[in-house]
C-alpha cells in the first residue's frame, strides 16, 4: 500500500534535499563563474546548472530506479572491488579531501578573511579552522539532534538572507556586466559545464539518494514505483530552489567586477557584495549565517564518512575515525580554498565520468538485463579515458603540462575522441560500449534459452 502524499509532504522532503546540497561549494562557484563569464553569462550558466542541478536529480532518481541499499551495492554491478573503490574515493573527495575543507575556508573567506590584515590572513586562517574543526570533532563524536534542528533553521534563514541580497542585486546592480575573461570568451557553455564538476553534488547525490528514499517510506510510500514517482517530484521541487541561487548568484557576480575586479575565489564575491548593500552588519550577518551552515555541512560529512569507513574496517572505532578524518580536514584546509579548489579539479575530472556513467547504466540496465559484462565494459572504457583527464589536469595544477610520459596517449585521444578538448572525450565511447555489449548480452540470453 501507498499513502497518497500531500503537496506539503513533497515540499518537506524536497527541503530537506535541498537543505543536504547546499554548502559551501554552492555559494562560491557560481559567483565566482559569474565574475568569469561577463557578457557571456547564459552559455555558462546553462552549461553549470546541467552539471550543478540536472545531474544530481539523475543521481538521486537513478538510486530510487536502481533498488540498491547504498552506492556500494550498485557500483558492484560493475565488480565488487570496484565498488569498493569507486565508493571510498567518493565519501573521501565530498569528505575530508576536498569538499570538507572548503567549508572551513569558505567560511573564513566569507566571515574572517575581510575584516584581517593581508599578512595576517595565514595565522587568522589557521587560528579560525583549528576552532572550526574542533567544533565538528565535538558534535561529530556525539552525533545530535541538535546539528539536525540547528540546520532545519538555518537552510531556510540562509536562503532569505540571499534572497534579500539577490533581489536587492536585481533592482539595483553594482555595475555593468563586462567582457568575459579568457576562459569564457569562446566555449562558455562547456567551460560553465565543467565548473559545475565542483560543486561535487552528483557525486553526493549517489549518497544522498538513501536517505531520501528512506525519509519516502517513512512517510508510508513503499512501492518501487511510488518511490520514484516521489523521488521526482520532491527532487524537482530541491533542483529548482537550487536553480534559482545558481542564477542569483552568478548575476551578482557578473555584476560585481566593475567595482571589485576579478576575485581568485566566489568568497569574497558574496561579502563584499553584502558589505556594499547593507553595510558592516550586512557583512557580518552573512557570515555568521554562512559559517553556521558550513558547520553544519562538514559536520554531517565527516560523520558520513566516519560511519561508512567503519562499515570497511569494523576493527577501527568510529570514534577514531571521527579523530582521524577531523584532523586531516584541518590540515588540508589550511592550503587555502584557492589551492584547495585546484587540486580537486583532477580528481573531479577523473570521478565525475565514472558517476556519470554509472547513473547511465543503471537507467538503461533492463534494457540489457543486469549485464555485469555491459557495466564492466563501460566503466573500463570511462575509466581509460578519465584517468588521463584527470592526470592532464593534475600536470596543469602543478604548472608542469609537459608530463611526458602522458603526452602520446593524450595526444592518441585528441586525434580520435570526439569532444576530447572540451573534457568529454569519454561520452561517445562509453555510449557505443554500451549499445554493443548490450547487444551481445541480449544475444547470449536468447542463445541461453534456446539452448535450454
Amino acid at each position: 500500500m501507498n499513502n497518497k502524499l500531500s503537496f506539503s509532504s513533497y515540499a518537506a522532503i524536497g527541503v530537506m534535499l535541498f537543505a543536504l546540497f547546499f554548502g559551501a561549494g554552492n555559494l562560491i562557484f557560481p559567483a565566482q563563474l559569474g565574475q568569469n563569464a561577463g557578457t557571456n553569462f547564459w552559455p555558462a550558466v546553462i552549461g553549470f546548472l546541467i552539471t550543478g542541478v540536472g545531474l544530481p536529480l539523475l543521481g538521486i532518481i537513478a538510486m530510487s530506479f536502481s533498488g540498491s541499499a547504498n552506492l556500494q551495492e550498485l557500483a558492484s554491478r560493475v565488480h565488487p572491488v570496484y565498488a569498493v573503490f569507486f565508493t571510498s574515493l567518493l565519501y573521501l573527495t565530498i569528505g575530508p579531501f576536498f569538499a570538507s575543507p572548503r567549508t572551513g575556508t569558505v567560511a573564513f573567506e566569507v566571515g574572517i578573511s575581510p575584516f584581517i590584515s593581508e599578512s595576517s590572513q595565514q595565522i587568522g586562517l589557521f587560528i579560525f579552522t583549528l576552532l572550526f574543526f574542533a567544533v565538528v570533532l565535538l558534535f561529530s563524536l556525539k552525533p545530535a539532534r541538535l546539528v539536525d534542528n540547528v540546520g532545519k533553521f538555518l537552510a531556510p534563514g540562509l536562503v532569505i538572507l540571499l534572497a534579500v541580497l539577490l533581489v536587492t542585486v536585481i533592482v539595483n546592480p553594482m555595475g555593468a556586466v563586462e567582457s568575459p575573461q579568457e576562459a569564457y570568451q569562446s566555449g562558455a557553455f562547456i567551460t560553465g559545464f565543467l565548473e559545475g564538476y565542483n560543486t561535487m553534488d552528483a557525486l553526493a547525490s549517489l549518497v544522498f539518494g538513501i536517505i531520501v528514499i528512506n525519509a519516502i517510506r517513512s512517510m508510508g510510500v513503499t512501492s518501487t514505483t511510488g518511490i520514484l514517482r516521489t523521488t521526482i517530484k520532491a527532487g524537482s521541487i530541491a533542483i529548482l530552489l537550487l536553480g534559482t541561487i545558481y542564477v542569483g548568484i552568478a548575476y551578482l557576480g557578473a555584476t560585481s567586477t566593475q567595482i571589485f575586479g576579478i576575485f581568485e575565489t566566489g568568497g569574497p564575491v558574496l561579502s563584499s557584495a553584502a558589505s556594499h548593500y547593507f553595510g558592516t552588519f550586512g557583512s557580518i550577518l552573512l557570515a555568521v549565517a554562512i559559517t553556521l551552515a558550513c558547520l553544519t555541512t562538514a559536520i554531517g560529512l565527516t560523520t558520513a564518512n566516519a560511519e561508512y569507513f567503519h562499515t570497511l574496517f569494523p576493527k577501527i572505532s568510529y570514534e577514531k575515525l571521527v579523530i582521524f578524518f577531523a584532523t586531516i580536514t584541518f590540515v588540508i584546509a589550511n592550503f587555502g580554498l584557492a589551492n584547495i579548489i585546484a587540486f580537486s579539479v583532477p580528481v573531479l575530472m577523473f570521478l565525475y565520468p565514472l558517476a556519470i556513467v554509472l547513473m547511465l547504466l543503471t537507467f538503461l540496465s533492463p534494457l540489457f538485463n543486469h549485464s555485469r559484462m555491459v557495466y564492466s565494459s563501460t566503466i573500463a572504457v570511462t575509466f581509460l579515458i578519465s584517468i588521463f583527464d584527470g592526470l592532464k589536469s593534475l600536470a596543469q595544477s602543478l604548472g608542469m603540462e609537459n608530463f611526458s610520459w602522458i603526452q602520446p596517449v593524450l595526444a592518441f585521444y585528441e586525434q580520435t575522441l570526439p569532444l576530447y578538448d572540451q573534457g568529454l572525450g569519454w561520452l561517445l565511447p562509453a555510449i557505443v560500449v554500451i549499445f554493443v555489449t548490450g547487444v551481445i548480452s541480449r544475444f547470449q540470453k536468447t542463445a541461453a534459452v534456446h539452448a535450454s
